[in-house]
């Protein structure tokens, strides 16, 4: 019988999605990436935060430059309690449809996403966290 249910569960292990996994060299540069992002979050440097993001935020016209990101979207995102939780947060790896690499912070309602652009990793995009 234990043969039986260890047969029958085989193909459903083996469909089971596999976890994504970052490459020794990419979780090296993710690394030195959240190491600074965390410092000038320590300090509360909206424009460093600023500079460490993909402009227009989200693709928001309305946040197209690092002044309307501070305004609008730093207070709100990077209340201190955000900030504490960056600080302590595990970031989980994925890649999504477009194959791009991401790393994930969940923060309670929020998640922190932060993506491998050209011009290296870039804080991109913050979202509900369902």
């Amino acid at each position: 019988m234990l043969v039986t249910a260890l047969v029958n569960l085989a193909p459903a292990v083996a469909q089971a999605p596999k976890q994504a996994v970052a490459s020794p060299a990419l979780q090296k540069e993710f690394d030195g990436f959240i190491e600074k992002f965390r410092a000038v979050l320590r300090t509360n440097d909206s424009a460093a935060v600023a500079s460490m993001t993909r402009l227009p935020f989200m693709n928001d016209k309305a946040i197209r430059d690092a002044a309307q990101f501070r305004a609008k979207t730093y207070p709100t995102s990077f209340t201190a309690k955000n900030r504490a939780c960056i600080q302590r947060g595990k970031a989980v790896y994925d890649r999504d449809q477009e194959n791009n690499d991401n790393y994930f912070v969940f923060c309670g309602d929020l998640i922190f996403v932060f993506t491998k652009t050209p011009a290296g990793f870039l804080f991109t995009d913050v979202g509900a966290n369902d």
